[in-house]
């Protein structure tokens, strides 16, 4: 056994036992624990049922619900060339479960348990894996090894490798270079990520396969059904849609609004819909005198004179294809959230100056199909631009949708090596 191996199992049950011990201190951690008490029993139930099943097992491991999002056209890829594949999906985080608990194309929706040896062994020995793909990063060293050790193969998509990552530190890099070790293929998004797998874990081998993200917005803006009853209120308008909003967004959009009067409508969807937030931002609006309804409450006689607000989730992807300009949120708090799903609409996208954890941001910017705003004067004055000139509004959309259309392709790369992988089963 590697001595990384050694030395990670000496270290994991005491921490996981710990933890487990701060539990009711902590509600996550509590939270934590309680998600996965029956995992098992769970996880029998489905092996029971699929036991004498011959068809191709394929494990998809993802953090989180934004990790997953990069799967999903992988999967779709595999499924629509092999239907009869079955998927297992694990999330870390219970908002990731949460959301794809009812994943259609799944066979079974699982927490990712504790990562013991002793847990490892029974989850391989349940699901049986023929492919196991972890997305991105969240790697779990004894599920990746028991897994190894029954013969499945390794993938690792979209994977990323910062130039100051701490996979690169001194003693973590070693432990790393046994854990990438393991992985038959590796597909990462960016060149430079390539080249920092080759050159400080000797994987030569490594590909640039691109980003799923960018297939999985094509995919998602190709259905925009459950917003069609919208379009007629704003035929004729130029619409802002400003998706994922927080609060100091709010602040700089309101009074933007109200200076572009008579010339702008706008659709907000805030990144938090619980009543209280919902609560707060129409006090805000009534403040300004701001007209305004709710989209679970839209009247009969509504029109695009009033600000729309959208409490409830899942339409933004679809709401963005409304818009003439798009404002997307995060930018003045940890980071901008996702602007590859109005940049595909060939929308001109903008945002606050907190995006360097997004590459994809900071590219739209570089190449002027984005505007990065800094306060309430820069964003009137990019809102006014792109109201009052709609050759340059145009210009700047089709820089951001031909952004996007380049990058396409990653998902059918990843899926090539996945359905090789089970083709090869039965040869």
């Amino acid at each position: 056994m590697a001595p990384q191996l050694i030395f990670y199992n000496t270290i994991v049950p005491f921490l996981a036992g710990s933890l487990k011990l701060l539990g009711p201190l902590f509600p996550r951690l509590q939270t934590f624990f309680r998600v996965r008490k029956n995992l098992f029993q769970e996880l029998e139930k489905i092996a029971a049922a699929n036991h004498a099943e011959k068809s191709p097992r394929i494990w998809i491991h993802a953090a989180s619900a934004g990790e997953f999002e990069q799967a999903r056209p992988i999967i779709a890829e595999v499924k629509k060339a092999r239907p009869d594949a079955s998927i297992f999906i694990s999330f870390q985080s219970d908002s990731g479960y949460t959301v794809y608990q009812n994943y259609a194309d799944a066979r079974a929706v699982f927490y990712h348990p504790v990562d013991t040896m002793e847990n490892a062994e029974k989850t391989v020995a349940l699901i049986r894996p023929d492919v196991v793909m972890v997305m991105r990063y969240d790697f779990w060293l004894n599920h990746l090894y028991a897994s190894k050790k029954k013969g499945a193969i390794l993938i690792l998509a979209a994977a990323v490798l910062r130039e100051h990552s701490i996979y690169l530190k001194p003693f973590v890099r070693e432990f790393y270079q046994y854990l990438f070790s393991l992985f038959d293929a590796i597909y990462t998004v960016s060149n430079d990520d390539r080249k920092r797998f080759a050159k400080t874990f000797r994987r030569n081998d490594t590909l640039k396969a691109g980003d799923p993200r960018f297939d999985q917005a094509l995919q998602r803006s190709g259905n925009t059904d459950r917003i069609g009853h919208l379009k007629k209120h704003y035929e004729g308008t130029t619409l802002l849609v400003a998706g994922s909003t927080w609060e100091k967004d709010e602040n700089l959009l309101l009074p933007a609004y109200i200076s572009l009067a008579g010339y702008l409508s706008m659709i907000l969807v805030p990144h938090d819909v619980s009543r209280n937030n919902i609560t707060r931002l129409e006090k805000n609006l009534e403040s300004a005198k701001i007209p305004f309804a709710r989209l679970s409450s839209l009247p009969d006689d509504f029109s695009a004179d009033r600000v729309l607000i959208v409490d409830r989730v899942g339409l933004l992807a679809e709401l963005y294809a409304l818009a003439k300009i798009t404002y997307v949120g995060g930018g003045f708090g940890v980071n901008v959230h996702n602007t590859l799903e109005p940049a595909v609409y060939g929308i001109p996208v903008l945002f606050g100056p907190k995006h360097h954890n997004s590459p994809e941001a900071e590219e739209l910017v570089k190449i002027a199909g984005a505007t990065e705003i800094h306060d309430n004067a820069s964003l009137l004055h990019a809102l006014r631009r792109l109201v009052e000139n709609p050759g340059e509004r145009k210009a700047q959309g089709r820089i951001a949708g031909s952004f996007v259309q380049s990058r396409l392709g990653a998902s059918k790369t990843v899926a090539a090596k996945l359905l090789n992988s089970i083709n090869g089963l039965s040869d």
